[in-house]
């Protein structure tokens, strides 16, 4: 079975995979609910892997948005890693650099939180 997002576990950090080459409007309310279920069971510290991403829209970044906000709220933080190009420029375009940390490898992003 195909899963969009796989959730892998290193200490107490929550690394969510997005296993989608384009991910969008469709799959923005899926993966906001599984970011605040993370964040609902008391995880502080995610890092959103977007490797496999080769396009995300708006409303997939303002999922990331929502849920960064509700994080930082309760003390946590969330981290991406993994920028193909295209999202590379997303970023750039709406300034969003500047609101997440980013990293190049989920090993420098897990070990940010140290």
């Amino acid at each position: 079975m195909f899963q969009e997002y796989i959730k892998e576990e290193v200490g107490d950090v929550v690394v969510e995979k997005v296993n989608l080459s384009r991910a969008t409007l469709k799959e923005a309310e899926d993966f906001k609910r599984t970011l605040v279920r993370d964040i609902e069971s008391g995880k502080k510290r995610i890092v959103v892997d977007l490797a496999h991403c080769e396009f995300i829209d708006s409303t997939f970044l303002g999922a990331l948005v929502v849920s960064l906000k509700k994080i930082t709220a309760l003390g946590g933080d969330l981290k991406l890693v993994g920028f193909q190009p295209n999202v590379r420029s997303m970023f750039e375009l709406t300034r969003m650099y500047r609101v997440f940390e980013s990293f190049e490898t989920k090993e420098e992003a897990v070990a940010s939180f140290n």
